[in-house]
Parts: C-alpha cells; structure tokens; sequence
C-alpha cells in the first residue's frame, strides 16, 4: 500500500481509515461509563493494590513516575520479568517483544541499528549519532556500542515513540529507548544466575546489594557470557559470530529519606569476539577470480549452511566503561535533579572484508575511540493542583578518534589480473599472462604512455588505503514541559526545546594503490585509446559485414581484409572504407570521457587519491541549531480511559561521513577545481549529512480495566532531510533524503482471563514512503517505499502462572512476525556512473535490490519453576522454528556484481537456574 498526505488535512483523512479501529475500544469504554453510571464500583480504591500489569505498570517516560495509563504517549514498557523469562539478554533482542522496534547487528560487535517506526539510523558510522536515542539511567549513550552489553537488574525498557524533544535534552528524531536498572536497596539482597545453552552457551550473573549505613547503600554486579560461534569458517578451521563479554557495575546510593539522595554508578563491560559472518547471496562474475586465485566462498543456494569463508578471523575487542552522578533534590513541591556522567568507548576491529578464504584484503581494521560528557539539569514538580512543571539544561560534548586501514592481500595482484580480463572481454591484462596470450599489458602501455615505470606496481601486497578521522562536537539544550489541567480530566501540555550544535571534523586518508591513481581519460593515453577505439569499430563492422551477431575477432578481421573470409574480395575491397570509418569515429570519440575503452575497468579503482579534509574549500565545521515543540490535549473519559491528540516536532543535528566513502559535495565541485584540488579519479557525493526534522501528528486511546488493557495509536510522522547511511561494503554513502514519511496504526493489548493467566497482543502498521530522495545511493528514489520496514508486525503471547508444590508453574510462549519486506533500496555498484561517480541511470542499482527480500517468524518459549524459596528454574527456547533470514545485503568488497547479507541467529535453547535472597 503506498499513500501520500499532506498536513492536518492529510492527516484527517488517514485519521479516518483508524476510526474503525479506534472504534473496536469504544464498547469497552461505553460499558465501564454506563456501569459508573449505575453506581457500581469498578475502579480500584486510591491506594490500593497495584496490579503493576498492563497499563498499571510504572513507568518514567515523562521524567516522573506514572503508570503506563496516565501518561498520553506511544510507549511501550519491557519488565525485567518479561526480560528473565524471554531470556533478552541485550538491546538487540527486544524487538521481538516491542512492536515498532526493529534491531539488527551489522559487521562488528559494536555496530547495532536501532530503529522505531521505520525511522534510525547510526549504526556502524561512528561519525552519526542514531535516531533513536539510547538512555540507560538516564544516561544518554551516543553510540549504540556503548549500549549492547548484557543488561544487568533492569527495572523495565520503555520504548517511546516518535520525537521526544522536549522531555530528553538530547533531542532524539525518530524515539527514545529508556533503561532502568535497580537502584541499590537498603534491605540485604542479591541474585545469582547460571544458565548453559547449546554452542555450549554459559551466562553467568551475580549481583549483591545492601546497607552500608542508615543513609548508604551499595550494590555491585557482574556477569559474563560465553559461547561458541554459530558459523563453521571453513576457511579457519575457527567459528564466528560467537560470544565472549563480561561486565562489571557498582553503585553507591546516599539517601536521608527525607530530600536528598545521590546516586553513583561505574561500569565497566568488554566484548573479545569474532564477528560477523557474511554470506555470498549472489555471484558475480568476479567469483570465478575468487575461484581463480585458490579462494572460496559460500554457495549463494544456500546461504543459512552456516557456513562461511575467510582467511583470518574478524575479530573485535570493544570495551565500554563510564561513571555517572544523579542528584535530586526536593524543596517543597519540586525536585531539582542533576546527571552528570563520563563515558569512553574503544573499539579495535580486524575484518576480512572480502568474505572469502582467499588472501584479498589483510586487514580491514579500524581502532575507534569515543569519549562523551554529559551534564543534565532539571527542575520538575507542581504549581497549584492543576499545573506540573518540567524545565531542563542539556550539555553534551564528545571527541572521536577513528584510524583506519584497508590493504591488499598476497592473493589481490592475480586477483585483480583475472578480472581485468573479464571485465575488458579479453582485450587487456595487468602483465602478460597465460590465460590471455593475446591480451594487451596494461602496466607496459602505461609505462610507455606516461614515463614512468608501472611494470610490477599495480595490486601489490600492502598497498592500500590507510585513513584517519576525528570529530569533536558540543551541543547545548533548553528543554521544558508544562502540563495545564483545563479542567477535571482534561490537560493540555505544551512543551519547547531549543539546541545548539557545532562540529569539527577532519578527513585524512592516504592511498598507496597504484592502479586507482590512474586517470583513464588523462592525454598521454589519447594514442592508446585512439587505436582501441579503432580496433574496436572495425571488429565490430565487419562482425557485422559477416553477419557473425558478435564483434569478429582478430583472424577474422584479418581475413575479411585479405580477401579469404567468406565475403571473399568483396570484404577486401570495402575493408579500406571500414577502416576509414573506424578511425574517423575513433578521432571524434577519443577523448570523450563516455567512449573510454577502458570505462569498464574503473571498478577496480577501489581506493582513489582522497581529497582531505580541511583544505581551502572545505573548513570541516558544521553549526545547527532549531527550536522544537510539542502540543499535546489528553483526556479522561473515565478513570479507565483516556484519549489524546498531539502534535511534536524533533531535531537532530549534521552528521559527518567519518569513512573512505567520503565525498565532496558535488556543489563544491567548481570551487574545488578552480583551487586545484582536483585529484585523479575524484568523485563527488557527501561529507555530511545535514539536519533531520522530524514532526508528528498522533491521536490515542488507553484502556486499563480489571482484566483487559489496551493501547491504540494513530499517527502521521515525517522526517525531513532523513539521513541516510548506506553500508557499501567497505565504506558508508551519507545522504539527506528530502523526506521520509510513515502512516501508521500501533495497537498492544493485555488480557487476564483469569488471575494465573495473561494474554497479550500487539500489531503495528506502516505505511513509510520517500516522499523526496533525489540522490540516493541509487539516484533519485522519490515516491519508492524505504527498505527494511514490514508493513505489519504481529507480536502474541501467552503466560500461566500455577501454583505447583510451593511454588509457580510458568509456561511462557511469545511469537514475533513482520512481513515480507525488501532488505534494501538498491545496490550501489550496479548504478551506471559517470567517469566523475555521479550517477547516470539508478535503474540498474534498484533493480539489483529486487530479488532481496526478508520475512521474519520468530517464536519463543519457556517453562519456569519458581520456587517460594528462591530458587527457580527454566528451561527455554529462542527462534523455535529456526526461521532464517537476512538483515540486510550489499555490494561486496573486491567483487565486482557479487552480493552478500548478513544471516540472522539459528536456534538456540538452554536452562537458567537463578536464586534470589
């Protein structure tokens, strides 16, 4: 279904298709109305007992505590029991418990996209802060690295959807991801926790907390996780993709119990891992090179073999560490709280970016590190019985250090030979090779054409690119909330937040790679393509004189000219003319950049000179800075429902290209020229991405009775400028689109037919669409759905709890579905381009995605004893039917027309044993 609306207009209109849905509430509203009315007492006594299930649950999403029912905003809350029992071990797995919530690891430990709606970005491109922001204790994590560990005593995760400007002073466009762990507790207690799984899986937990005085209290946790890889590298002999990890918290909590308290927290977690596995989805005509040169790679007919090839293990050693300070403060009706946290993340990654077990590209390595501050204030309480205030400060400032590295291995120079003779039909070769006797040497032509001595040069081991990045950025927020009760029932909130963001960033990258320093269109090459040209038009004449369907070859040519062809004399006497012919168009076509015989061969100029950055044109400095706002109306129909209408508008600042896919911009092109930039081989595209705006409109329902409740939301959201990063493989294409938008209905449910037993539901729809992208990775996709966003997600699930031996019986089963959906736009590498890289038909690259599709069946199960003594014991199952997929496909690296993906996790099940005391 593809739609397009415009404004408060477009939106009623859609508003429309969901009254239907709105409606299938309006019965169990009308009914608790008319009972109320009768005189009956439905509604629990004020203080009485809190369910804490369904819309009772207490949650923090507007930065003071409320239950999920009082607060009119699409939200949706995890509980640590949910998180035990489904056995979500990190942020990646709690997608199959939030709808609206898509997760996906890419090519290292610490690369993992978060996404709400259809809208994220961020992952793998340390130079982009995500979409979705990530808060763990209220501390803002900037880099989804820094927010994959295993999450240790969490209270619950509450997912918010859609821009949260004026509540999170770190403005996040598209969602916010808030975790809430246990505070340190002043009575004496702990946990700990054992569980072995199959790849000989081992997750070991612990955690103690108590009083150190009446007023201090301290809680320490640890825990690591082991397992082998779910890929066999058979190129090794190792697998991949398996876990080693372990972290370390401790928390200090001073509290007198009447208005003050402080609360400090130090992390510390590391990953030591081999990741991730890549599977060939599609050859190319580069395989037979691969094949060629000694190397493997996996069979495209079966990707989910659980196989995969390399000749040195991608490894990756990540490490995570921070300490943070909350103070809050009560005077009178407010509370005046302070967050202030330092954060380092570094992040060492070795990959054998060309996916096969030949010696191509040794390393691909990356050394990352990211240090962040941030400082929060804010003011929060009540004026009067009918007005809540909120008023914050937001500070943040980070400094990003990435070197990089990608060089050729021992196997490239054949490699590269072979593919030149397959791209060029056998015309040319690297130096003179049995497999193409009668190929021209390119390296000798080049040396002859240019004066320098080629010979032996192109492809070399350790040539390469090798690269150096830094970002340092500052922003500063004013945010601010206040809530009007109009009157009884009804409140109207309005909200502002206003940011100043300002970035440096240096690009500095150095290229050894001989071959991709040529420029095919440079003048001392005008002889040699003007003879190809020639040759070319008379094979391809008197193919045709011949009647052949093809170019002749050179015998053939030789004898249509000589008279003993099949044309006999006839060919004889006209070869003068062809000859003519071919040499006249060869002189007119001779410099012409689109006419270059050798155009084909550009695909092996992977790594080009790279223009850096600051230089005369381009002073690496980026400052944004916008006001955004937030109109909400909520109102109680009865104490068990509640309605709202709002309208928001978010914000995040330029994000810069911190890869060797950086670009200049193609606006920058005249100016850098005139300056005498101009490098062989320089393409334009982008350095950075500028600001996303995003606004949503969105009305909702919540309903929270004895037995049943239910959310239902509506909504119309868009980003403009969405900032697009595309992984090409070994490097990133940063973009704006002009805008995205999504229609959507979001609908979760909670239904206890019975005290032991609880049902719950949720669907989510969408309707996204490129409302503009005129320079996409694949050129203009304007009016096309964005790849990777089901139009529906179902997620049910079941649990019982009996009452076994003295203790709870808990059968547990959850089920995750979203529809088939196109894993990307397109594939950049099949995009026909011009000799300066921009792009002349996208076709080709759409086209290419097509075939590439996902569909996810997710189900998940566990049966738990929990005993009255502590004790409990369960034994579980993750992706039950072993439904396989891919996260995503891209141009592989070094492989002309060749296509990998990323395969999901297979089955995995175990048993947890845990005590608690």
């Amino acid at each position: 279904m593809t739609s397009k609306t415009a404004g408060v207009a477009g939106f009623s209109r859609k508003c429309l298709c969901g009254a239907a849905a709105i409606a299938l509430l309006s019965p169990v509203a009308a009914l608790a109305q008319d009972e109320a009315e009768a005189g009956q007492d439905i509604y629990p006594e004020e203080g009485g007992e809190e369910s804490n299930q369904g819309n009772s649950i207490i949650v923090t999403a507007s930065k003071r505590e409320q239950t999920l029912q009082e607060v009119p905003v699409a939200v949706s809350v995890t509980s640590g029991e949910t998180l035990e029992r489904d056995q979500i071990r990190d942020i990646r797995d709690l997608q199959t418990v939030v709808p609206s919530l898509t997760v996906g690891q890419r090519q290292s430990s610490a690369n993992t996209g978060f996404f709400i709606r259809g809208f994220g970005n961020g992952a793998n491109n340390a130079g982009i802060e995500p979409s979705v922001g990530v808060f763990i204790d209220g501390v803002y994590r900037s880099r989804t690295a820094s927010s994959i560990s295993d999450l240790p005593n969490v209270q619950r995760v509450e997912v918010l959807r859609g821009p949260q400007s004026t509540l999170f002073g770190k403005n996040a466009s598209a969602g916010v991801i808030s975790v809430s762990t246990e505070a340190p507790q002043f009575d004496l207690g702990g946990s700990a926790e054992l569980t072995y799984g199959n790849y000989d899986a081992v997750v070991a937990r612990g955690y103690v907390t108590g009083p150190i005085t009446d007023v201090v209290a301290v809680s320490v946790g640890a825990g690591l996780n082991k397992r082998d890889g779910f890929f066999d590298d058979l190129g090794t002999g190792n697998d991949a993709n398996n876990r080693d990890r372990w972290y370390g918290r401790a928390q200090v909590l001073v509290d007198n119990g009447v208005d003050f308290s402080i609360r400090l927290i130090a992390d510390i977690d590391k990953i030591d891992e081999v990741c991730c596995g890549v599977v060939n989805v599609q050859n190319g005509p580069a395989t037979a090179a691969v094949l060629g040169v000694g190397g493997m790679v996996t069979d495209p007919s079966d990707p989910f073999a659980d196989v995969i090839y390399s000749n040195f293990d991608s490894t990756n050693d990540i490490e995570n560490r921070g300490v943070s300070a909350q103070i809050d403060y009560e005077f009178g009706d407010f509370t005046f709280t302070s967050i202030t946290a330092s954060r380092t993340t570094e992040a060492v990654t070795f990959q054998d970016s060309d996916f096969t077990s030949a010696d191509l590209i040794y390393p691909n390595s990356q050394d990352l590190e990211i240090d962040t501050f941030t400082q929060e204030f804010r003011i929060s309480g009540s004026i009067g019985d009918r007005v809540d205030l909120l008023l914050g400060v937001f500070y943040i400032n980070e400094d990003v250090e990435q070197a990089n590295q990608l060089l050729y291995g021992a196997d490239f120079r054949n490699y590269a030979n072979l593919l030149v003779t397959n791209l060029s039909g056998g015309a040319f070769a690297l130096f003179p090779t049995p497999i193409a006797p009668g190929a021209t040497p390119l390296e000798q032509v080049f040396s002859q054409s240019f004066g320098t001595n080629y010979v032996g040069t192109f492809f070399n081991e350790g040539q390469g690119f090798t690269e150096a990045y830094t970002l340092d950025s500052e922003a500063y927020s004013f945010f601010g909330q206040v809530d009007f009760e109009l009157f009884d029932g009804l409140v109207l909130t309005l909200g502002g937040n206003y940011t100043d963001d300002s970035k440096t960033f240096t690009q500095d990258a150095v290229s050894t790679d001989v071959f991709s320093a040529i420029n095919f269109d440079a003048p001392q090459l005008a002889p040699f393509r003007g003879q190809v040209l020639t040759q070319g038009a008379v094979a391809a004449t008197v193919g045709a004189q011949l009647g052949l369907g093809r170019s002749a070859t050179a015998a053939e040519v030789q004898a249509f000219a000589t008279g003993t062809s099949p044309a006999g004399a006839a060919g004889a006497a006209a070869f003068p003319t062809i000859l003519a012919g071919a040499q006249q168009f060869a002189a007119a076509n001779v410099n012409n950049p689109l006419a270059n015989p050798l155009n084909p061969l550009r695909a092996l100029q992977f790594l080009p000179p790279f223009l850096g950055v600051p230089n005369a044109v381009e002073d690496g400095r980026i400052n944004d800075d916008n006001f955004s706002y937030s109109a909400r109306l909520a109102y109680d129909v009865t104490p068990d429902v509640n309605i709202y209408a709002s309208y928001a508008t978010g914000f995040k600042a330029s994000s810069v290209n911190l890869s060797r896919d950086a670009r200049p911009s193609i606006a920058d092109r005249q100016a850098i020229l005139a300056a005498g930039l101009g490098l062989p081989n320089l393409t334009f595209g982008s350095r950075f991405a500028g600001p996303e705006k995003s606004k949503v409109m969105e009305v909702g329902v919540k309903a929270n009775f004895d037995s049943f409740s239910a959310n239902l939301t509506v909504f119309d959201q868009e980003i403009e400028g969405f900032q697009s990063n595309i992984f090409t493989g070994s490097g990133f294409v940063l973009a704006n689109a002009g805008s995205q938008s999504t229609w959507g209905v979001e609908f979760e449910s909670t239904f206890f037919p019975t005290p032991d037993l609880t049902l719950n539901a949720a669907v989510t729809y969408l309707d996204p669409t490129f409302d503009s992208f005129l320079q996409s990775a694949q050129g203009d996709i304007s009016g096309t759905r964005p790849s990777g966003i089901p139009e529906w997600t179902v997620i049910v699930g079941a649990q019982y709890e009996a009452d076994v031996g003295g203790g709870l019986l808990i059968p547990r089963v959850n089920y995750f579905w979203s529809s088939e959906t196109q894993l990307v736009e397109g594939l950049p590498a099949f995009a026909v381009r011009g000799p300066d890289g921009t792009i002349t038909d996208g076709q080709p690259a759409i086209d290419a995605g097509l075939p590439f599709t996902s569909q996810v069946d997710n189900l998940t199960a566990s049966l738990t004893y929990e005993c009255d003594c502590g004790l409990s014991l369960s034994v579980w199952g993750r992706n039950l039917t072993d439904d396989r997929n891919l996260g995503t496909v891209f141009d592989t690296p070094a492989q002309p027309r060749s296509v990998s993906g990323y395969p999901n996790d297979p089955r995995t099940y175990g048993v947890t044993g845990r005590f608690r005391f």
